[in-house]
């Protein structure tokens, strides 16, 4: 247990009726622990604290666990609305996964007609300002059509195309500030225009759903990729040409020190041991966990179609009708960070920047992922089972 100097120089002005603080002697953030006062105003975090300055309310959270907001970049959904619906299906999708500690998300949009994929896009952008939304919306996560048949999972077949300039061009010039991400097969973007308009335009470039080799992974590198989709889940391994080995996706993504990689930490779709491994190799600076979540997550269905596709909910985790293969995840992020305290031996602290800290910092979230002062104040008070207590979202609890 650590305990902060109180570093920040306080104006007068925080001393004033309004800064409030939370107490406890499990406050995590940047991957450690510490004993004292997170203090927050107007939004915003002040300092993580040992010392005791004059604030209008305290909130006691002793014996409890005090941290940033989840921050899940890869959903699609959850207590049975669909983020490919309607701005009321988003809203109420964001606003179910805060009762999971999620206070920043993005609505992810799977493969679909592109039309169909442009009126969700539209949805997202409608939904990020609407009065109703209690938490963050980062922005739409694209997971298509630009894919691999090789490696679509549960994807629509008959949706997945090669990039094509004059769809993504006029979809990102028409809501340039909606779209943070976009999954991709790099090995279908052969002269890199793709990724490349991506990085001009701020969008994260993510390899995904994809039979890339590391020659394919290198230059879409080069023209700005920095994430791995869902890493072990539709991305190839090792393949061999005449006898001669060659790096797949999950090679590349431990070779390559600068690749982020998401994982979905079920503890279905990675079993605890692969979740150990990709820890060992990557490190906590580098792995953003991810529900990516169906609308079915927290409903009570059991079986039924998605996108022509038929399911079966069992064993905790979403399977194709004849279980041949998972379908979709059915976690929120508190069980994420459960799985891995609990499953795969990985500390709280670490477990909780994996949420965080560092899915933040792969989508450029200057202002969110940690307590330190200056960050946005969304906060997650939880106990020693990752039940959620209390949140959050700029200072304002929910």
């Amino acid at each position: 247990m650590q305990t902060l100097p109180f570093t920040l120089m306080l104006t007068a002005a925080h001393f004033c009726n309004y800064m409030k603080r939370i107490k406890s002697n499990h406050i995590i953030t940047d991957g450690k622990l510490y004993s004292g006062y997170v203090y927050f105003d107007n939004g915003i975090i002040i300092e993580v604290s040992s010392n005791e300055i004059p604030v209008s309310f305290e909130y006691d959270a002793t014996d409890l666990f005090v941290s940033p907001g989840f921050v899940d970049i890869h959903t699609h959904g959850g207590g049975g609305f669909a983020f490919e619906g309607n701005v009321d299906d988003i809203v109420g999708g964001c606003n179910f996964h805060l009762q999971h500690g999620t206070t920043s998300v993005c609505p992810t949009i799977s493969a679909a007609p592109f039309e169909s994929m442009k009126r969700s896009v539209a949805n997202v952008k409608a939904a990020m300002c609407d009065s109703r939304l209690q938490s963050n919306i980062i922005g739409a996560h694209l997971e298509g059509p630009y894919l691999s048949l090789q490696q679509i999972g549960a994807q629509g077949a008959l949706f997945i195309t090669p990039p094509n300039p004059l769809e993504y061009e006029s979809l990102i010039e028409e809501f340039p500030d909606t779209i943070a991400r976009w999954t991709y097969a790099p090995e279908h973007d052969l002269d890199c225009a793709f990724a490349e308009y991506l990085r001009a335009h701020g969008i994260i470039a993510s390899a995904g759903h994809t039979n890339a080799l590391y020659s394919d992974i290198k230059k879409a590198m080069d023209a700005g990729c920095r994430l791995i989709t869902h890493l072990y889940s539709c991305t190839s391994t090792i393949t061999r040409d005449h006898g001669f080995r060659r790096l797949g996706v999950i090679e590349s993504a431990f070779l390559e020190d600068d690749l982020y990689v998401e994982i979905i930490a079920d503890g279905k779709h990675l079993p605890p041991e692969l979740i150990q491994l990709i820890y060992k190799i990557k490190g906590s600076d580098k792995i953003a966990l991810v529900s990516d979540s169906l609308y079915l997550t927290g409903t009570d269905i059991k079986q039924g179609k998605m996108q022509n596709t038929d399911f079966i909910i069992e064993d905790g985790v979403c399977k194709l009708m004849d279980r041949s293969a998972f379908a979709g995840s059915i976690a929120t992020d508190d069980i994420l960070i459960s799985v891995l305290v609990n499953q795969a031996k990985i500390s709280l602290a670490e477990a909780v920047k994996m949420m965080t800290e560092t899915p933040a910092k792969t989508m450029n979230l200057d202002n969110k992922g940690t307590l330190n002062s200056g960050k946005d104040a969304d906060i997650v008070i939880f106990d020693e089972k990752i039940r959620i207590k209390k949140v959050f979202v700029g200072g304002s609890e929910i």
